[in-house]
């Protein structure tokens, strides 16, 4: 893995991109700390997955309809006394 200096990176973003989409994570640094990486998008997907999933997705990619019934009793009254 390369590690390179938060100025060089900002000099030098696109060949860092290039290094990504090639396979090659670089981590940066400041102060000799490091404080990001760049990563390909394969690998950075499995922490923070582009698409997050939901229950309405969930439910309509059921194979079957969801059958429900409804409970049509009227609500309870309110009393303000």
């Amino acid at each position: 893995m390369d590690i390179v200096q938060i100025r060089d990176a900002k000099a030098g973003f696109s060949a860092l991109v290039t290094a990504a989409e090639n396979g090659r994570p670089t981590l940066v640094s400041r102060h000799g700390r490091p404080c990001a990486m760049i990563v390909p998008v394969a690998d950075g997907a499995r922490l923070y997955p582009l698409e997050m999933p939901n229950l309405a997705n969930y439910l309509l990619a059921l194979p079957e309809a969801l059958e429900t019934e409804r409970d049509t009793t009227p609500l309870r009254g309110i009393d303000f006394a």
